[in-house]
C-alpha cells in the first residue's frame, strides 16, 4: 500500500514523480477495493458477471471438458442489484438537501454542478463501488469514482492527503494523470512510454484581475485549510453493497436461467438410445440438436434404437425457490417491496413498518453522506448543516386526515407544508405562504367608513330650507 509517506520521500524531480505516480495507479488497480468495485458495477448495469460468464460444459470419452454449443444457455440476469441502491440512495437524497440558511446552496453549486445533483451521483458511486471522492473546486463539488481517483492515506492519523486523479479514452490513446496535494495540484501526461509535466503545479484558487490594457492578471494564489479532496463511503464498513448478496443474486439468476433452458430444450421430451454406448456427451448433444432441427436422424449402430419420452418440468420447487430468493434478498438488503405494499389496502402504520428496515439503514447511511457534506463545508468556510427528507409511499388521505385534526395546535406555515409534502407539491409552498399573508392583510386592513355626509340646510349655508 503507498502511503503519503511514501510520496513525502520522492524527490521533487518530474521524472521520479511521474514513476511514482504511474507505479501507484498499477497497484491501486490491484486492490481489492477496485476489483470488487469492477464487479459491483457491471451488477449495477444490469450485467451480472456471474451468469455473463456461465458456460455450460460437456465431457468426451476422454474426460476433455468442451463447451456446450448445442443446448439452450439463456443468460437472464436480474435487476435485484440496481433497484436495492436507487431505492436506498433516492430514500435519502431524492428530495435534495435543505439548509438552515438561504445562501449555503448558492455558495457551493453551479449552473452545471447543482450541489444536489452532485450529491446523488456520489451516494449512488458510493454505494456500488464502497466509496466517492468529492472535490471542492472552488465553487461547486466534482465527484471522483474508484476508476479514476486514488486515495494516498497518512500512515500516522489515516488522514487523505494526497491523491491521484487518472484516465485514459483508450489503450492507444495518450493517458492523463494529476496529482492533488495539499499545496496545490500538478498535471502529467504519457504519449505511450513517454511521459511529460501537462501543468506545473499551481494553487487551487487562483485571482484574477481583467483590464483592457493589460488583459487578465493573476493576482493572489491560494490553497484550501484541509485537503480539498473528501471521501463518500455507502456504509461504516467502507465496502461495496453488492458484498453478502452476490452469492445470492448468482443463484436467483442461475435458476431463472436454467429453468427457461429446461423449458426451451426439446420442448421437455429426451431420447433414450439403446446399442449405442460408445457415443460421448458430445454425440449425443449432436444427435438431439440434430432430432430438434430436422425431426430426423440416422442411427449408424447395428441394433441401436432411439426412444422419445416426455416429462413434465418439476417448476414448482423452482417457484418456490425464487420466491424465497425474492423475499430474502429485499430482507437482507434491507429494501422495500412495493409490490406487497401495494398488493391491498394498508395503512399508515403498515406502510411504516414496511419501512423500517431501510429507514434503519438510511440511518447509518446518512451519518456517510453528512460527515462528507460537513467537510466540504469546512472547506469552503460555512457554516451550516444539512437537512434531509425521506422518500416514503404514504396513505395520503390518512395523513392529511391527521394533521388537519392537529392544525388548532400548530402554526398555518407547518400544516401547509406538510400537506404540500404528502401531495408531492412542495414547489408551491413558497407562493402558498406569500398569498396567505396577503390575505391575512387584507383581513386584519381597518375599513375606512364613509364620510358623513352634510345635511341639506348645511349645504345652503344657513339654517333654514331652501326655499323662502
Amino acid at each position: 500500500m503507498i502511503t503519503y509517506q511514501d510520496l513525502l520521500k520522492v524527490p521533487e524531480v518530474d521524472k521520479d514523480r511521474m514513476d511514482f505516480i504511474k507505479k501507484a495507479i498499477n497497484q491501486h488497480k490491484t486492490t481489492g477495493l477496485y476489483k470488487v468495485a469492477q464487479d459491483a458495477d457491471l451488477y449495477d448495469k444490469h450485467r451480472n458477471k456471474t451468469i455473463v460468464d456461465f458456460q455450460k460444459l460437456l465431457y468426451t470419452v476422454s474426460g476433455k471438458a468442451v463447451p456446450d454449443i448445442w443446448s439452450a444457455n439463456f443468460k437472464m440476469a436480474c435487476r435485484h442489484f440496481h433497484r436495492f441502491i436507487v431505492q436506498e440512495n433516492q430514500f435519502l437524497l431524492g428530495n435534495g438537501i435543505s439548509w438552515n440558511q438561504d445562501t449555503t446552496d448558492e455558495r457551493i453549486s453551479t449552473k452545471k454542478h447543482p450541489f444536489d445533483n452532485e450529491i446523488q451521483n456520489a451516494g449512488h458511486k458510493a454505494l456500488v463501488h464502497g466509496v466517492a471522492f468529492l472535490f471542492f473546486n472552488v465553487d461547486h463539488v466534482e465527484v471522483f469514482d474508484v476508476f479514476e481517483f486514488m486515495p494516498i492515506y497518512d500512515e500516522e492519523d489515516g488522514a487523505m492527503k494526497a491523491g491521484i486523479r487518472f484516465w485514459q479514452v483508450a489503450s492507444d490513446k495518450p493517458m492523463r494523470a494529476t496529482l492533488y496535494e495539499m499545496d496545490g495540484y500538478t498535471e502529467y501526461i504519457w504519449h505511450g512510454g513517454t511521459g511529460e509535466v501537462l501543468q506545473e503545479k499551481r494553487a487551487y484558487k487562483i485571482k484574477t484581475v481583467t483590464s483592457e490594457a493589460d488583459g487578465t492578471e493573476i493576482y493572489d494564489r491560494e490553497n484550501y485549510p484541509a485537503f480539498p479532496i473528501v471521501p463518500l463511503w455507502g456504509n461504516k464498513h467502507k465496502q461495496s453493497e453488492l458484498v453478502g448478496l452476490r452469492e445470492q443474486i448468482d443463484c436467483y439468476d442461475l435458476i431463472k436461467s436454467g429453468f427457461a433452458n429446461t423449458v426451451d430444450e426439446a420442448s421437455l421430451i429426451y431420447w433414450t438410445i439403446q446399442n449405442a454406448g460408445g457415443m460421448d456427451d458430445v454425440g449425443l448433444s449432436q444427435f438431439v440438436e440434430r432430432i430438434k432441427t430436422v425431426h430426423a436422424a440416422a442411427i449408424e449402430e447395428d441394433g441401436a434404437k432411439a426412444e422419445s419420452h416426455t416429462l413434465e418440468a418439476p417448476y414448482q420447487s423452482r417457484e418456490a425457490l425464487l420466491n424465497r430468493l425474492d423475499k430474502d434478498l429485499y430482507k437482507d438488503a434491507m429494501a422495500v417491496d412495493y409490490e406487497r405494499i401495494a398488493s391491498g389496502s394498508v395503512v399508515t402504520a403498515q406502510i411504516r413498518a414496511a419501512y423500517n428496515d431501510l429507514n434503519a439503514k438510511c440511518d447509518d447511511y446518512e451519518y456517510c453522506v453528512n460527515q462528507a457534506i460537513m467537510s466540504i463545508l469546512e472547506l469552503a468556510g460555512i457554516d451550516d448543516e444539512p437537512t434531509f427528507t425521506r422518500s416514503m409511499i404514504v396513505n395520503q388521505s390518512e395523513e392529511i386526515q391527521t394533521i388537519l385534526q392537529a392544525a388548532q395546535y400548530l402554526d398555518s406555515e407547518y400544516v401547509t407544508e406538510k400537506i404540500l409534502t404528502i401531495l408531492g407539491d412542495k414547489d408551491r409552498y413558497e407562493d402558498m405562504i406569500k398569498k396567505m399573508d396577503a390575505d391575512e392583510i387584507e383581513q386584519i386592513a381597518p375599513v375606512e367608513e364613509p364620510a358623513e355626509q352634510p345635511a341639506e340646510e348645511e349645504l345652503n349655508g344657513s339654517g333654514t330650507s331652501g326655499n323662502r
